[in-house]
């Protein structure tokens, strides 16, 4: 059993009682958790789709008295309501209505030359919250933007028009609502904002079942993921990190008095599934799991873990669940005190072995109300975290994720907002609605169905070794195609789409239908779009046709593979979570019109230096301009022009407005792709051809610009999905398939 030491004089108030007066709810009922007892709470309860009005609970203080104080009119059950939605810009909303409640819809629609993102109509719900995603009427990437059109949720207000880089928006909320997510995002280079998107958010509001376990899934996997070995494919969806002890998972369990038994029982059911399906997945991180109140007891030490003596996963659940719940005196909450315990312990670990602390990823996952009446206010402790991790270095905030599950019968949001992980776009706070199965939650949550394969993963810094340029790009491959007529070499590049799969440009193996002739691990089958023929239209005097120029080789061993587009395990990637994800947000995401990217240099194998060359795609209303130089072609012309290249094709080089790498031989079926943050790579295109060919014979030193006359043109893989998804998608062969996205 842990005890805790009770606050100065608890004992003296034991017989203290509040009077059972004035305390009824119109159209509901309450419960006491201490009955009219010191320490007692009152708990109001509504009919689905209502809440209790004013106040959500009570508290019986040591004066005998109620807080807040009842008063009259009674309390009654509200209809739930849902945010203010006429704050779109740019369009309408209908109806208009002065309040939106339970199942009232509302329908979105753009003015003349806006474009509609998000959903077209939603519904009020009976957690507070609006259906489906935040409508934005956007004209698209205007002159001087960067990053799309942020949008305003429902209820906010926003200030900042501006979308170009290092530009912020600011946002705040409705009189009555409080703000979950970031205050301030700002427009990066890579063209996404920082933190995660703001909501804004009822008393009564709370995240469904579904939501969280959706989110969570695809948040707590990828930190697994990142944390395992990146030379060591995974054949199968499971999750294998046989390097032990990179990852501390830090439990921190509130069982202060606002907790009453039955919720801390669940909470400790959920810890021990969550640690249980962790293991399944072959993980086996540190834990330490500490319980507080007034004070702080540690039922696992991760001190333990660095030693001879380290715990068993059996012994960790057998000490959690030897605990009883005891709160009768444990009326204080000391939530800075839990955040200063696991600073302690990232201390220590850092000085037994500061090397080995740098390598490490930290989990801090809090259950708790939010509330706190000692110890003061944990931001201080949180900010010293963040920094003994971080190091003062932008790329390791992956190191750290803070969470905290939002439990109890009133939570104080506002409190928990600025101590939580906001990063990718995604939330790391959880409000749970009374009575939420944890336990069944992350039993949904953790699963191997959520776990689609990895893809993206890369190390990204370089020590000038062959093995780092294996780390950053461990998807990449050298093709060597043998000519059945004269017996030379030929040279292509191409990129592990998935661990069986490279994806590479027909135009290298359209003259070979030997796999035995090809040299890159052992290839069991090569696959051409059926559409791809160079000789398709000469009779148009188009000497050269390569707009369905690619090809799929398949492999018999696993590697570790690059993302492509419109796939589940690239949404995963994105951070895009939530069932309505499709192949054209995507596509918004990542081919702009104006779009940084890069692709690889052919090298020899015992070259170790930079490989990486940049470019930027001219898209939309850069793409005639671009696509025009394709005239210097003999035959090709003004009027054919978009013969030759087609809308399957992305554009880059020229002068204007950038001066671009260009590609040289040998690198034909390359990955033109993009980081989209510092450990997953997505890729966008595969080389095809170009203008003109400026590279020298040695280029080991060289990157070659591009001049006013050179483009280059790479297969739009967005263009070439339905090939894809029949070769990659297809669950009936001996391979774990992608999984695609609706268009």
């Amino acid at each position: 059993m842990f005890s805790f030491t009770d606050l100065s004089g608890v004992g003296v108030l034991s017989d203290v009682l509040c009077k059972d007066e004035n305390l009824g709810i119109d159209g509901g009922n309450y419960t006491f958790t201490k009955e009219l007892k010191y320490g007692s709470m009152l708990i109001y309860h509504c009919p689905e789709g209502y809440y209790p009005y004013p106040a959500l609970t009570r508290s019986c203080h040591k004066n005998g008295a109620w807080v807040p104080h009842p008063r009259r009119p009674f309390q009654k059950c509200k209809m739930i309501e849902c945010p203010n939605p006429l704050v779109l810009e740019n369009g309408l909303v209908l109806p208009v209505q002065r309040q939106y409640f339970v199942n009232n819809e509302t329908t979105y629609e753009c003015y003349s030359g806006y474009t509609l993102r998000g959903s077209s109509s939603r519904t009020c719900q009976t957690n507070g919250k609006w259906s489906g995603a935040t409508p934005i009427c956007s004209s698209g990437i205007s002159e001087g933007d960067h990053c799309a059109d942020p949008g305003t949720p429902a209820g906010a207000r926003r200030t900042g028009d501006f979308f170009g880089i290092s530009d912020k928006v600011t946002y705040r909320c409705d009189s009555g609502l409080y703000l979950v997510g970031s205050k301030e995002r700002e427009c990066q280079e890579s063209g996404i904002w920082t933190g995660t998107e703001p909501k804004c958010y009822y008393k009564h509001t709370y995240d469904t079942e579904q939501e969280i376990a959706e989110v969570f899934s695809s948040t707590f996997l990828q930190s697994l993921q990142v944390a395992g070995p990146i030379d060591n494919p995974m054949p199968n969806k499971k999750l294998t990190i046989e390097k032990s002890g990179t990852m501390n998972i830090y439990f921190a369990l509130d069982i202060s008095n606002n907790i009453v038994e039955e919720q801390f029982n669940e909470v400790r059911r959920a810890v021990r599934k969550l640690t249980t399906k962790v293991s399944s997945f072959a993980v086996n991180p540190n834990y330490e799991i500490i319980i507080f109140g007034s004070e702080v007891s540690e039922i696992v030490n991760i001190i333990d873990y660095s030693g001879k003596n380290r715990k068993s996963l059996v012994d960790v659940l057998t000490d959690l669940e030897n605990v009883k719940y005891d709160a009768r005196e444990n009326v204080g909450t000391n939530l800075n005190l839990a955040f200063k315990t696991i600073l302690e312990r990232m201390a220590t670990q850092k000085q037994q072995n500061e090397i080995l602390f740098k390598e490490l990823y930290h989990v801090l996952i809090f259950f708790t109300d939010g509330a706190y009446n000692m110890g003061g206010n944990p931001e201080n402790t949180v900010a010293k975290i963040r920094e003994m991790v971080y190091m003062n270095r932008k790329e390791r905030e992956r190191h750290l994720d803070i969470y905290v599950f939002g439990v109890g019968n009133e939570i104080f949001d506002e409190g928990i907002q600025p101590l939580v992980t906001k990063r990718d776009a995604v939330t790391h706070y959880f409000k749970l609605r009374r009575g939420t199965k944890l336990e069944e939650l992350f039993d949904q949550a953790i699963d191997e169905e959520n776990a689609v394969g990895l893809c993206g993963i890369h190390r990204n810094y370089d020590d000038n070794t062959a093995d780092s340029i294996l780390q950053r790009y461990p998807w990449v491959a050298r093709i060597e195609i043998k000519d059945e007529d004269t017996s030379t070499m030929h040279f292509c590049m191409g990129s592990l789409v998935t661990p069986r799969f490279i994806l590479s440009a027909a135009q290298c193996f359209f003259y070979t239908n030997s796999e035995k002739k090809i040299t890159v691990n052992i290839v069991l089958r090569i696959i051409l779009h059926p559409k791809f023929n160079p000789k398709a239209k000469e009779a148009e005097g188009i000497r050269e046709f390569y707009a369905y120029d690619v090809a799929l080789l398949k492999l018999t061993d696993n590697c570790l593979p690059i993302c492509i587009p419109c796939t589940k395990e690239t949404s995963a990637a994105l951070k895009l979570v939530g069932g309505q994800i499709t192949c054209k947000q995507q596509e918004r995401l990542l081919v702009k019109s104006f779009e940084e990217v890069s692709f690889l240099s052919f090298i020899k194998d015992a070259e170790r230096r930079d490989v990486r060359r940049d470019a930027r795609l001219k898209l939309q209303d850069q793409r005639d301009s671009c696509i025009g130089l394709a005239t210097k072609i003999n035959g090709i012309t003004a009027d054919n022009v978009k013969k030759l290249v087609t809308d399957n094709f992305l554009c880059s080089g020229g002068r204007h407005p950038t001066v671009d790498h260009v590609t040289c031989r040998g690198e034909s079926g390359g990955a033109v792709f993009k980081n989209y943050d510092d450990y997953r790579t997505i890729q966008v295109g595969v080389i095809s051809w170009g203008t003109k060919y400026l590279c020298p014979h040695d280029r080991r030193a060289v990157k070659q610009d591009s001049d006013d006359d050179s483009r280059d043109f790479h297969i739009n893989l967005f263009k070439v999905v339905p090939f894809l998804k029949q070769h990659l998608g297809d669950d009936t062969q001996d391979f774990e398939p992608l999984h695609f996205l609706d268009e």
